[in-house]
């Protein structure tokens, strides 16, 4: 009996190390593995630069996706005990640049579209459609003449709007000449002392065009699995401060398997005119107190942010 234990205990002691060697083998040559796929890694990210930097188009776009459906019959734990609600939403941030020695022409898209539902099934006058929500949309195109390596004459036409519900009220258009910097290739900065702001909208009070200063500060860039896009835009009228309005947006997408990956938006924006035209639409047709004007209506920061599943195009 004794005999027999020994043997056991030898032979599971035996197994024990053998699996252990195997074990050290295997981590072994992941490792040397590795090691050869981040050098071919590294010598792909040398190539894909070298093709960057070749004269012509450049093309790219990455995006997010986000969206859930709900169903619910009976539950009454809840207000509405049956309902069906729902939102989906994406962004898309897309590019198309024409590089060449001399000139170059940079031409962008964001948008940021979204839209929500709550059905209510128990009450028949109930809206059991999506609504928009969130409706962001901007274009823009920059050409540019190269006065030395990282700084150009150029001029920027520029439009933004909502597309889902008041298009083109309010819609901006910005017509401006100036210079371009390019202190790297990611990062583009342009100043234009000379560019006019011209908005349409219905409420004509309100919303003015003006003369004034257009700056855009631009940096995109992909790193292994991260794409990331901040962009600022910035107006300064001449005429009044009221007239004056920033945009600054930020993307960011991690892809985690092939194409697709996780995604972030945030943006942020001030315009007092917007403000004053939402503030005078809340008002009652019966509103006799004191006219609202720039000057006693908060100009409120605005904001936004969007998560979800992101591809990559």
């Amino acid at each position: 009996m004794t005999k027999k234990l020994f043997l056991t205990a030898a032979f599971m002691f035996c197994l024990a190390l053998s699996f252990a060697q195997s074990k050290e083998e295997l981590q072994t040559q992941k490792k040397e593995k590795q090691a050869e796929a981040d050098a071919a890694q590294k010598e792909a990210d040398a190539l894909q630069a070298q093709i960057d930097a070749l004269p012509g188009w450049k093309l790219g776009a990455f995006g997010t996706i986000g969206g859930s459906l709900s169903n619910f019959n009976n539950w009454f734990a809840q207000g509405t005990p049956s309902n069906s609600s729902g939102n989906i939403g994406f962004t898309v941030n897309a590019y198309a640049n024409f590089i060449e020695d001399k000139f170059f022409w940079r031409n962008s898209l964001n948008t940021n579209l979204s839209w929500v539902k709550l059905n209510d099934k128990e009450d028949p006058t109930d809206n059991d459609s999506f609504e928009p929500t969130t409706d962001v949309f901007n274009i823009s195109s920059l050409y540019g003449r190269n006065l030395s390596k990282k700084l150009a004459a150029s001029a920027l036409v520029e439009y933004r709007t909502t597309i889902l519900d008041n298009f083109n009220d309010p819609g901006y258009l910005d017509v401006g000449i100036g210079g371009t910097w390019t202190p790297t290739k990611n990062l583009i900065v342009v100043f234009h002392p000379l560019n006019y702001n011209f908005v349409f909208a219905n409420n004509s009070a309100v919303y003015e065009s003006s003369l004034g200063a257009k700056i855009v500060a631009d940096y995109t860039r992909q790193i292994g699995k991260i794409n990331f896009k901040t962009n600022f835009a910035t107006f300064q009228s001449y005429n009044s401060s009221d007239l004056s309005n920033f945009t600054w947006i930020n993307s960011f997408s991690y892809t985690l398997w092939k194409k697709i990956g996780v995604g972030f938006d945030f943006a942020l924006r001030s315009n007092h005119q917007e403000a004053l035209s939402y503030a005078l639409g809340l008002l009652p047709a019966d509103y006799m107190g004191d006219p609202l004007t720039f000057d006693n209506v908060d100009n409120d920061l605005q904001t936004y942010y969007t998560v979800g599943l992101s591809y990559k195009f």
